[in-house]
């Protein structure tokens, strides 16, 4: 009888993933720890009224929001639940945010990356800086040298040179 049911169970999951699928395109599929799931996207310009609409400002060294020029900040294709995730942020800390990095080329690559929708980088005032400190677990150094904060939702902060890079993993409790 264990086996009948242990044989069921990934067969009925995918049914439910498929079915999911035909209702909701577009919504996220949830999965088990270690698996990836489907994200949400969304546009530019969702983003940019989803921002605004909680006082997030953004800025480019190139003034443009072209996702394939480098110097130019854009979310085309940001996942819904990191837009959510820096609305979270944002109610949570009180602090002015500014955001200087998106989706655009010339990021690390890797699955939790820029150009997939998980990160975004935000000007580094000592209002935030404080607000991650003070809030969220210590959790080492990143490879590359830069000191990593995990919030309860686990979400990583780190704190790079000039900004910080926060990898959204989920929408931080919204």
């Amino acid at each position: 009888m264990k086996a009948v049911k242990a044989l069921r169970l990934p067969r009925i999951r995918s049914v439910l993933i498929a079915l999911a699928l035909i209702i909701a395109p577009g919504a996220a599929v949830i999965g088990t720890a270690g698996e990836a799931s489907a994200a949400t996207k969304i546009s530019h310009a969702t983003a940019t009224s989803m921002f605004r609409e909680v006082g997030i400002t953004w800025s480019s060294s190139g003034n443009c929001s072209n996702r394939n020029t480098s110097t130019c900040t854009s979310f085309e294709q940001l996942n819904l639940a990191t837009a959510q995730g820096a609305q979270t942020l944002k109610r949570a800390s009180g602090c002015a945010l500014n955001l200087t990095g998106g989706t655009e080329t010339g990021h690390a690559s890797g699955t939790y990356s820029h150009w997939n929708g998980y990160k975004l980088d935000y000007s580094k005032y000592t209002c935030l800086g404080n607000y991650i400190k003070n809030n969220f677990a210590y959790i080492g150094v990143r490879g590359d040298g830069a000191q990593q904060w995990r919030s309860g939702s686990g979400n990583i902060y780190a704190e790079e040179g000039n900004h910080w890079d926060v990898t959204y993993h989920n929408c931080g409790g919204c």
